[in-house]
């Protein structure tokens, strides 16, 4: 008989499930949906500082996501440093202020339909909230390993990650907002990211402002997302 803890020739540990009854389980997933049903995006925040041993466990969580084969594409700076904030600042306001006004010359960034579904949710080439907020996250996907070795599933895998982590900072107590100036470029080159690295999402983390508003929008019903066969 073949070691339990050895298939094809590669260790495996026992997986420990909590083993919950049933009611609990129904009660663990209502009350997780009603916790992340209230979380929004906010781009109001404080200066209130958030410890770095937070931000740390908050990496961790969204470290903890499925990858292809296990390969952990990701890497994630966390920016405290004010002087580099105001510089990534500078740098999105730059490409975003070319996004919102390209329609008006000859090479357009955004459509009309594009800025007119966005008006209803207060955005604009003005982002303060990324000197403000008092930590910055960069998650930049990898496209090989440092060595060049093949990473499979890049961009869904980071797309998992990124959610682990959004869900992360919302169940700590904190708020952000998923920030994506496009191109994203001028972050590799202020971070000094290695070649194997592209900037995939900017996630600004911290306390919302004292008066912090949010648009008040309505997600689809069950039966608008979900199909049950």
């Amino acid at each position: 008989m073949s070691n339990p803890h050895l298939i094809n020739g590669y260790p495996y540990i026992s997986y420990q499930s909590e083993n919950l009854s049933e009611e609990k389980v129904e009660a663990n997933a209502q009350f997780f949906y009603e916790k992340m049903d209230v979380r929004r995006s906010v781009r109001s925040f404080s200066d209130k500082p958030v410890s770095q041993s937070v931000i740390e466990n908050l990496i961790l969580t969204a470290s903890s996501a499925p990858s292809g084969a296990h390969k952990q594409p990701w890497t994630f700076v966390a920016v405290q440093d004010a002087t580099v904030k105001s510089q990534i600042r500078e740098a999105a306001e730059k490409e975003e202020y070319e996004s919102y006004h390209s329609r008006m010359t000859y090479h357009s960034r955004m459509t009309d339909e594009w800025l007119d579904d966005l008006k209803p949710l207060g955005t604009d080439w003005d982002k303060p909230f990324l000197t403000t907020a008092p930590w910055l996250i960069i998650m930049f996907a990898q496209t090989t390993s440092p060595d060049k070795k093949k990473h499979y599933y890049v961009q869904e895998s980071c797309g998992i990650a990124a959610g682990f982590l959004i869900s992360a900072i919302h169940h700590a107590g904190l708020v952000t907002l998923t920030h994506t100036p496009s191109p994203m470029n001028f972050l590799k080159k202020i971070l000094n990211r290695p070649d194997n690295e592209r900037p995939f999402l900017l996630l600004p983390v911290g306390y919302p402002s004292t008066e912090c508003y949010v648009p008040d929008i309505h997600r689809k019903t069950l039966g608008e997302i979900a199909v049950f066969m």
